[in-house]
Order: structure tokens, then sequence, then C-alpha cells
């Protein structure tokens, strides 16, 4: 019997989801690797996250082409819950996807603000010929 939760995202994109979790100070390793779980079961992940209990965590490509978070969340050993922790990187996530995008499209950034609640506001420009 698996102990392993797998938790939905709307995360596709793993070059930001890793940059995501850098801006976060979390050390991550890149897959594909085993996340370590309970009595010696393991999953295959993108990107794992070590702990130190022996109990990892990690991102998995879904059958949606979404990373999932996968864990065994009763050896969760993280300063946040999961829902702090997938609220923390879901910003950041979006913050470097929504830059990636716009800098295709050849926008720069021209002002960036860390609200009070914690939200970001970005001012893009672009330059015409």
């Amino acid at each position: 019997m698996s102990h392993f939760s797998q938790i939905k995202t709307k995360i596709r994109n793993l070059t930001s989801l890793q940059a995501a979790l850098s801006d976060l100070k979390t050390e991550w390793k890149p897959g594909p690797q085993a996340v370590r779980g309970y009595q010696g079961q393991t999953q295959t992940a993108e990107v794992v996250i070590e702990q130190d209990n022996g109990y990892d965590i990690g991102f998995r490509r879904n059958l949606d082409d979404e990373y999932e978070l996968v864990a065994d969340l009763q050896y969760w050993q993280q300063p946040l819950s999961v829902d702090g922790f997938l609220n923390q990187v879901t910003q950041r996530y979006a913050y470097h996807t929504v830059l990636a995008e716009t800098a295709q499209q050849g926008f720069q950034v021209a002002e960036q603000q860390t609200q009070a609640d914690g939200s970001i506001r970005l001012v893009l420009q672009r330059w015409s010929a």
C-alpha cells in the first residue's frame, strides 16, 4: 500500500518551477530521480527535494502535462504547511512564467513592487522602432 500523496498543480513549465524553488532557497535536484517514501517505496520525479528525515518531496509530470507534488505527507518536514509551500511556489512560478512569456514578446520589466499582502506588481514596457 502506497503512502504517497499526489497533489495537483497548474505548473506546466519545468524551468519556471525550478527557478521558483531556487527563489525560495529550496535545495532541489533535477530528475529523473527517485522520491523516497515509506518503507523504501519510491516514485520517479523531475524535481526532488530531499528532507533530512529520509522522505523526499518531488514534482513529477502527470498525464495532464502538469507537475504534481508527490510526497508522503506524514513525513512532511518543511517550515511551511503543504498549502503554504505550494502557495509560495505557485506565486514564484507565476512570476517567472510571466517574465519568460513577456520577454519573448519583447517586453522588459520597467517597475516591480512587492505589495503589503505579498503580491507582486509588475509594470512591463516594450519599445517599438
